[in-house]
């Protein structure tokens, strides 16, 4: 049975029994706290906390989802950063919602009687109690009423089942896991634990579907956790598509699917290494590039911070390990073009955006590809010198100088390092950086108010400048409506002469886009647009269609800025009360000043 078959069975199957079929929400989500959509149950934290009526009372859907936590595990059998999350959900309102007993129904249900698992191989794990949340005695009963004996129920605490919240607080609750009796010729490992059995670290026992009965809102006053009651129970669960596809279709891993076998072999075609001498580099590279082909399509692009630098960070370790396996001059290309055909049908933006994912590879393979010779070079001598000396640390200074001069990630460094048997501490390198701003920040003036307004400044100099920077609102709005949303604003700077926007886009703008662009606001100007200020919750701004940046960390009520019915971003700082104000806009320059990243400089006349 292959993925998507599994994928559409799981749908099917619930949408036969009353839910309704929600699309995968976007690698970015709406809550800016997180980097990145992590779990299925994220879209739908506004209805599972109560905050707002669902439309709906039931659901399922297949979430991409993106995480980091486990990057550095990625190379062995089951790990990965990109993956899809199935799962079903149900929002305690209305007459269809369901609990605790219709949860494991549905569940054992569908594993049996739709992708013909045994029951006998299921082992089950429920909450022990810990603190002040109790033992998950109702699920324990359920079970054995559905047919799994006493002797494979186990039970655990905090650590391995209870589940949430995907941020410091939110909804969550006891989970209870269905586990996967393999057979002995999948143990990897000595067992963990007296008897083996589920969370065994042998390898023998697999997750398969975790069922989560979020029950409680996790608050945090002063040092002391709390867990309120939520309005209504829910049902969240969550079952990986790639690790039930390794079990239906009886691998030993994830990668030996056919979800990564066609790129495995064409990294074996153009290597000459075969999968088998390396595992973990082909697992690496396939993973790394799947994953950043998602990231992309959503609008991410590289950079040196935040959601950028992850999508960095593993396209330069699946470029070093290409390395390793002595991979041809832009190898990313053709693997990648595998992975779009492979999933456009299911995920129409790898199609849509298929050229600038594979520009964006090629713009960063180019980039890294110069560097990463002399890079790893550089590394080599010092590891020579710091082992002649007997020394096992590398010193900040060389771990940030591989990150600033040759573009290493520091866990790139520390994962060579440790390949050499060395270490490198991440609070030394932390220190090289922060020196190296402080020497970059001298001089500087202080400035405040978000647009680099001095305590000094003219009343006529301040209103340029509130000029210019409404003028960025428009200017926005009028890339993203010319290029696509894959526009996103990099960083800005305003003087009393001129604005200068950077923005996210994998090539320069032709003559005629930045014509329209330019054409576009000052229509918008002509058209005499009213600026309206309001105040709202974060969650409410980005449901409203409010632009916001991830650079930033929102608080949990913001300001929205709305240009008519044109532009609306979550911005602190000062604007005109119409558009008319700002007269002529013209844009003076347009360049390309690195990877991804485009800056316009303009004026008003």
């Amino acid at each position: 049975m292959e993925s998507q078959e599994i994928r559409k069975i799981f749908l099917d199957f619930f949408k036969g029994k009353g839910h309704t079929i929600v699309p995968s929400s976007s690698l970015i989500p709406a809550d800016s706290t997180v980097l990145f959509t992590s779990a299925g149950m994220q879209q739908f934290i506004p209805y599972l906390k109560g905050d707002v009526e669902p439309p709906f009372s039931r659901a399922a859907s297949s979430q991409k989802c993106f995480r980091t936590t486990d990057i550095d595990e990625v190379g062995d059998s089951s790990h990965h950063t990109f993956f899809e999350m199935m799962g079903n959900w149900s929002f305690g309102r209305g007459k269809d919602n369901y609990f605790k007993k219709e949860a494991i129904e549905l569940a054992l249900e569908l594993l049996e009687n739709k992708f013909f698992l045994a029951k006998d191989k299921f082992w089950v794990t429920i909450f022990k109690g810990e603190g002040e949340i109790p033992y998950d005695k109702e699920s324990f009963l359920l079970w054995q009423k559905n047919g799994i004996p006493q002797e494979r129920i186990k039970s655990f605490g905090m650590e391995d089942n209870f589940w949430g919240p995907v941020t410091e607080t939110g909804p969550c609750g006891p989970c209870s896991e269905i586990h996967y009796d393999q057979g002995e010729k999948f143990k990897k490992r000595k067992c963990s634990l007296k008897g083996c059995g589920p969370n065994c670290a042998c390898g023998r026992f697999i997750e398969i579907w975790n069922l989560v009965f979020m029950e409680y809102d996790k608050k945090i006053a002063g040092d002391k956790e709390i867990y309120e009651p939520l309005p209504s129970k829910n049902i969240d669960t969550g079952a990986g598509l790639e690790r039930l596809t390794s079990i239906l279709q009886n691998k030993e891993s994830d990668y030996e699917t056919e979800l990564f076998t066609e790129v495995i072999e064409k990294i074996s075609r153009l290597s000459g290494i075969s999968y088998e001498e390396n595992k973990k580099a082909y697992r690496v590279i396939a993973d790394h590039l799947r994953g950043s082909c998602f990231l992309i399509a959503d609008g991410v692009l590289p950079s040196r911070e935040d959601r950028g630098y992850i999508l960095r960070r593993i396209l330069r370790r699946a470029m070093r390990y290409g390395k390793i396996l002595g991979l041809p001059r832009n190898f990313l290309i053709p693997l990648a073009e595998i992975f779009i055909s492979q999933y456009q049908d299911v995920y129409h933006e790898l199609s849509l955006k298929k050229n600038d994912i594979l520009t964006v590879l090629q713009n960063e393979e180019d980039r890294f590809g110069k560097t990463l010779q002399e890079g790893l070079k550089q590394f080599e001598r010092a590891v020579k010198d710091l082992l002649g000396k007997g020394e096992k640390i590398i010193p900040g200074e060389i771990s940030f100088r591989l990150f600033e001069s040759y573009g290493f990630p520091f866990e790139l460094t520390e994962e060579m390092a440790e390949e050499k048997g060395l270490a490198v501490k991440k609070e030394d390198f932390d220190m090289a950086f922060k020196k190296h701003q402080e020497i970059s920040r001298a001089g500087a003036k202080k400035k405040f108010g978000g647009l680099g307004i001095t305590a000094d400044e003219s009343e006529d100099d301040i209103k340029k400048k509130i000029r210019l920077h409404t003028a960025t609102h428009l200017l926005h709005q009028a890339l993203r409506d010319t290029l696509g949303d894959t526009v996103r604003q990099g960083g800005s700077d305003i003087n009393v002469e001129r604005l200068r926007f950077d923005f996210t886009f994998h090539r320069k703008l032709t003559e005629e886009e930045t014509k329209k662009v330019e054409e576009m606001v000052n229509r918008k100007i002509k058209e005499g647009l009213e600026v309206k200020h309001e105040e709202m919750p974060y969650e409410e701004a980005i449901n409203k269609g409010a632009l916001a940046f991830f650079k930033e960390r929102y608080p949990q009520r913001v300001k929205v800025h709305s240009i008519g019915n044109y532009s609306k971003e979550v911005c602190a700082g000062p604007h005109v009360r119409n558009s008319r104000e700002l007269g002529k806009f013209k844009i003076l320059k347009v360049e390309k000043i690195g990877a991804g990243l485009i800056r316009v400089k303009a004026v008003l006349e």
